[in-house]
């Protein structure tokens, strides 16, 4: 028999799942802008141009990240994780997806 798992694990595991979704954000918007392509997000575009990219993209995760913290201490608990994964799914649909394609069509492309 397993333990049964608490809320807090699940808010646990759901707050690690979503840093990670903005580092992997991160990394792909900078490896992607290196290769030329432009950033969709038209608040991030303009504060790219702003201040740079590092800069911008470190501003943009810094502020997200410390969003997801604060999310994931406050209660109640079901509104928490319900949010956490509510935004995990919309980033998964709106960056991972997204970069993830890109990037496998440009690998394809250097195969050719």
């Amino acid at each position: 028999m397993y333990p049964a798992r608490s809320s807090g694990d699940d808010l646990s595991r759901l707050l690690v799942l979503n840093l990670l979704l903005q580092v992997f954000d991160g990394v792909a918007t900078y490896q992607g802008m290196r290769l030329g392509w432009r950033e969709a997000n038209p608040l991030l575009h303009f504060a790219i141009g702003a201040v740079g990219v590092g800069p911008a993209l470190l501003l943009f995760k810094a502020k997200a990240c410390g969003l997801l913290i604060f999310l994931r201490h406050v209660p109640p608990r079901p509104i928490a994780i319900v949010s956490l994964q509510v935004v995990a799914l919309v980033h998964c649909f709106l960056s991972l997806g997204p970069w993830l394609g890109k990037f496998l069509a440009f690998a394809a492309t250097l195969g050719t």
